[in-house]
């Protein structure tokens, strides 16, 4: 089964070199492309994964995330950008975004990124991963709540945060992928949420740990 991709990318050598990289694959299609988050809007279809620039020429890509999510409840979005400040990568994930990835990162990284958000992980390129860990750990205000999370779940949680993927987190806890399942359906119905974007965006809001 390939796995369906949309883009928003304004700058064309970009996304016609993103789309050359998918379709030598093999294990990707890219069912559509655009230059703008308004175009994106009033033409996409569904596709499993969309990569989105923030620096869009009008609506910027933060800014649609959730019109893309209301409009396809079902994809993945990763934000693929050379933006890599505490503010736009907060705001990303609290606004619903899957992953976050650099346009430096190597393409092969990428394809491994989309791979892993389409598997239910949330891609973050290390600098990301790391800035989100410090902002999780000293810049979040206390939380009202510990939420009553297990020492285990707490792990689970962190690793989350830090962007690991369900093999990921269960070969470091030794556990089977099962069993990181169970724990992430208790971490969402303690936290009150339903993706990982939404669990990562409150253990930083509420620095949950």
């Amino acid at each position: 089964m390939k796995i369906s991709v949309g883009i928003v990318e304004d700058n064309k050598d970009y996304r016609e070199s993103l789309i050359w990289l998918l379709a030598s694959d093999g294990g990707f299609t890219v069912d559509w492309s655009f230059d703008s988050a308004e175009m994106a809007l009033a033409h996409s279809a569904d596709a499993d994964v969309i990569l989105l620039d923030i620096n869009l020429p009008e609506m910027s890509g933060i800014e649609i995330i959730a019109h893309l999510k209301k409009k396809h409840p079902a994809t993945r979005i990763i934000m693929l950008t050379i933006l890599e400040d505490d503010a736009n990568v907060v705001r990303s994930i609290q606004n619903g975004a899957d992953g976050y990835v650099l346009k430096k990162t190597n393409p092969l990284k990428i394809m491994e990124a989309i791979r892993q958000v389409f598997e239910g992980g949330s891609p973050l390129t290390p600098s990301v991963a790391k800035q989100l860990l410090d902002i999780f750990k000293f810049n979040a205000p206390l939380p009202e709540s510990d939420y009553h999370l297990t020492i285990r779940e707490k792990e689970v949680l962190t690793m989350i945060v830090s962007g690991d993927s369900t093999e990921d987190i269960a070969k470091k806890l030794f556990i089977s992928p099962e069993t990181v399942r169970n724990h992430f359906r208790h971490i969402y119905e303690k936290l009150e949420v339903h993706t990982r974007s939404q669990v990562v965006s409150k253990a930083i809001r509420e620095r949950i740990k």
